[in-house]
């Protein structure tokens, strides 16, 4: 796939500029989105991702298209799953909600820059080691299998890394908010407030995720261009789907079960791929592996689909059937001594009560 270098400023340009929109102009006031607002951003951002797919489509024949959707659906995916870290990251610091866009936005910022890094340092690999898909094959599968261990989703899965945990235990922090500063003086010390902590937190996570993504991204594609414009329009929009969809990312249980299956077939792919183009002395004597089948992007892009409608569907299943047992579960917990009296019906002690009182006694006026 050629790009000319005139289409890449155009984009990265209007890309960027769409970022710094959603930065400087709607996130500028620290609120909470409403639900208006947060749907109408995500059919916008959704809406361009397609478009620009089928120009692609259109510019650059099917395949490539292919290419795009299926990496542009791979990276969604794996975006809600920081979500829901996100939304644990939130709740353990008790970030307040109104504050709660900014630290996404800081987020999804710094997810955008060490994919960037990600996304050179991967098509630099790939253009002088073919090899390097062996490790990438391999490193997919290994995460495959992590995620899969997790089982579902749970806030009791997350564990703070060791630079979070470092920095609640070196750096000096006040307990409180105050807006969206990172610093605050106090007694003439200059200390930290938990915001720092959050966006310390959302820092090191979307490094770690992104670790998942760039090799999974290049398992589908191998064009910076599609991979580039794959991961940013992954990333639009998120901010307004983490207010959009609230409770139902913790409702999406079997989405880590669901992204693990999509990571072991990425990575299995990818193998495939390192046999056909194999130069490793040791295997095969060096030569290509001709039987290592290719897969083709259809067939990667419709077990995509299907693998992430098919967990979505029993997330939500399981969600509906879980919730009302948890009701039942509750209520059976609730002693019998407090339980509410029926309307209408009195308990022992209030009659008693009620029984031992005496109509109290006229006055005389009253009598006569």
């Amino acid at each position: 796939m050629h790009v000319a270098d005139y289409v890449w400023y155009i984009t990265v340009g209007v890309l960027l500029a769409l970022l710094a929109f959603d930065v400087f102009i709607i996130g500028r006031r620290p609120h909470e989105p409403t639900t208006k607002e947060s749907a109408t951003a995500i059919i916008f951002y959704v809406s361009l991702a397609v478009i620009f797919g089928l120009g692609v489509w259109v510019f650059s024949g099917g395949q490539y298209a292919g290419e795009f959707f299926a990496g542009w659906l791979t990276e969604y995916s794996l975006s809600v799953d920081n979500l829901f870290i996100f939304l644990i990251i939130m709740s353990r610091f008790q970030v307040p909600r109104k504050y709660q866009q900014t630290a996404l936005l800081v987020g999804i910022i710094l997810a955008l820059f060490f994919r960037g890094i990600f996304i050179a340092v991967g098509a630099a690999a790939i253009n002088q080691f073919s090899w390097v898909f062996y490790l990438f094959g391999a490193f997919l599968v290994y995460t495959a299998i992590h995620l899969a261990k997790q089982g579902e989703n749970d806030d009791e899965d997350y564990q703070e890394n060791a630079v979070i945990r470092f920095a609640k235990r070196r750096l000096n922090a006040t307990d409180e908010y105050n807006g969206v500063k990172l610093t605050v003086i106090q007694n003439g010390k200059r200390l930290v407030t938990p915001m720092a902590i959050v966006i310390i937190a959302l820092g090191t996570t979307d490094l770690l995720f992104a670790l998942d993504s760039i090799p999974a991204i290049y398992g589908l594609t191998q064009e910076p261009f599609l991979v580039f414009t794959a991961n940013v329009f992954a990333l639009m929009g998120l901010r307004q789907l983490y207010f959009l969809l609230g409770d139902l990312l913790r409702r999406l249980v079997y989405l880590s079960l669901g992204l693990s299956v999509v990571l072991a077939f990425i990575g299995v792919k990818l193998v495939f791929h390192a046999m056909h183009e194999n130069e490793l002395p040791f295997i095969n004597g060096g030569k290509h592996i001709e039987w290592a089948p290719e897969i083709p992007i259809l067939v990667s892009l419709g077990f995509i689909i299907v693998t992430l409608g098919i967990t979505t569907i029993l997330s939500l299943r399981k969600s509906r059937t879980t919730r009302p047992q948890d009701a039942v579960a509750d209520e059976a917990a609730t002693p019998v001594d407090e339980a509410p009296a029926t309307p209408g019906e009195l308990d022992d002690a209030t009659r008693a009560e009620l029984e031992g009182l005496h109509e109290p006694e006229q006055s005389d006026s009253k009598k006569s």
